[in-house]
């Protein structure tokens, strides 16, 4: 092929790549609502990244830092990026033409009755091969990789996030059984203190034997939750260290009580704003045009593909052709062109295109799930605060009210004014009360942490522009 016509075929194959190209498609826009339907605060700002050093508690931040370092969720994580990102860098290398460097060298020997010869030949040449992306498959098989990469990336954000929230969860948890131990503790304290009033009264023959023997048996039933409450925190603290990627024993943590934390208050802002702010939806939406790009890449393989060829160098002979041989050490070029186009394969590429038509369908479907589901997620977690808001005075009136009458029974009691019934139903109704309300502000706490989660806790995407839209 002469320069001029390899000049013409150059330019003709330009001109068709840019003309022949696929083009992807973009998927149905998803409408989401103006707003939320529970009440949130309209003074309270978005979640930051931070959004733990809030509750005011300098163990439960260095406890989060360290799950951030070591917890093996976030250490696979990691390390799929990375396998996700060297993936990408393989695609797209599919875009550029490969060069590589040769050298070979063969020697010949031979005799027969017209004597002996003998010939060494050798090259050392420099190659080059690319493959004409007409339809766009390269190009599409890398933006599906590079997808792929921000899904990764995403997916580390989301279990970096699910980590960090389980960590403020864990510690809540073992604050409030330390608590509600605390709690259990004086319940049994105060029933054997009646106890021994009891007893006493007994003993000079004003209190009955089925008095005494309930009393008994409310002091050993006030016993048996303490086991069951230690048990429970041993539990929490193992579950804890897990999320700190550390071993259970010898792990324990400092705070004693949920009443030293500070509840941070967190605003919800407008739902479109999930979009941006959401790793999980992000890594569904790169998942979407990865699988679009994949389909590209289906489509391409259904029409020909062109491959040009090149080589250069230096080797002997020169030239070592059917028709010409030069013999000798000199420069040489080899230039060559190649076109495939599949005639017959029994429907397997279109069955292929078929699957990745498919694939691409079911991961809208997927989005729009992740979407609906981020909108429950928020929802849940205002209504909870919404509601958990208006049982406050409820609940601190209740505690206060049973604390008062179970004293004042008791020194009514004590008089030989009152009746051991009325002072049995005050403890109990006191207990009940204090253990309550210590399960009432751990469901506070874990409710601004999994609002603080379902808004992405402070997570930010600087994404391509979304297929999304508010819905007016």
């Amino acid at each position: 092929m002469s320069p001029p016509t390899v000049r013409l075929a150059g330019a003709a194959a330009v001109m068709l790549c840019a003309g022949c190209a696929l083009h992807e498609t973009q998927p149905k826009a998803v409408g989401l609502p103006a707003a939320f339907e529970a009440p949130a605060p309209s003074d309270a700002a978005w979640p930051s990244l931070d959004w733990y050093k809030g509750f005011g508690s300098p163990e439960l931040q260095a406890l989060i830092e360290q799950a951030a370092s070591a917890n093996l969720d976030l250490v696979m994580a990691r390390a799929r990026v990375t396998q996700a990102d060297a993936r990408a860098r393989q695609a797209g290398a599919a875009i550029l033409p490969s060069v590589d460097a040769g050298g070979n060298g063969n020697y010949l020997a031979g005799h027969s009755v017209n004597g002996s010869a003998h010939e060494t030949d050798w090259a050392a040449l420099l190659s080059a091969s690319y493959e004409v992306d007409f339809w766009g498959k390269n190009r599409a098989a890398a933006r599906a990789a590079s997808s792929l990469a921000d899904a990764s990336k995403a997916d580390r954000d989301t279990v970096a996030l699910t980590t960090l929230a389980g960590v403020a969860d864990g510690y809540f948890q073992v604050l409030a059984l330390r608590e509600r131990l605390g709690v259990a503790g004086a319940n049994w304290d105060a029933a054997r203190k009646l106890l021994e009033v009891i007893q006493a009264r007994f003993d000079v023959g004003v209190a009955n034997p089925v008095e005494l023997s309930t009393q008994k048996a409310v002091l050993a039933t006030a016993g048996l939750v303490l086991p069951e409450l230690r048990q429970r925190e041993a539990e929490a603290l193992a579950a804890l260290a897990l999320l700190l990627g550390r071993a259970p024993e010898q792990f324990t943590v400092e705070g004693r009580s949920l009443d030293a934390l500070v509840e941070p208050p967190v605003g919800a802002g407008l739902p479109a704003e999930l979009l941006r702010r959401r790793p999980d939806l992000f890594m569904a939406e790169a998942n979407m045009r990865a699988a679009n790009a994949d389909l590209l890449v289906a489509r391409a393989a259904l029409f020909p593909s062109l491959t040009l060829t090149a080589s250069g160098g230096v080797q002997n002979p020169a030239l070592n052709a059917a028709v010409i041989s030069l013999s000798g050490a000199g420069p040489t070029l080899n230039l060559g062109a190649s076109i495939t186009q599949t005639i017959f394969d029994r429907g397997r590429l279109r069955a292929v295109r078929a699957e990745a038509q498919a694939k691409e369908e079911e991961l809208v479907a997927a989005y729009s799930a992740a979407i609906l589901s981020a909108l429950v997620d928020v929802e849940n977690a205002l209504s909870a605060l919404h509601h958990l808001d208006e049982a406050r005075a409820l609940q601190e009136q209740s505690v206060a009210e049973t604390e008062r009458a179970f004293a004042g029974a008791t020194l009514r009691y004590k008089a030989g004014s009152g009746d051991f019934l009325s002072v049995l139903e005050a403890q109990r109704a006191l207990y009940a009360a204090r253990d309550q309300y210590s399960q009432y502000k751990l469901a506070r706490l874990q409710a601004v942490v999994a609002l603080c989660k379902a808004l992405g806790g402070g997570w930010q995407a600087s994404a391509p522009k979304s297929a999304i839209k508010e819905s007016q």
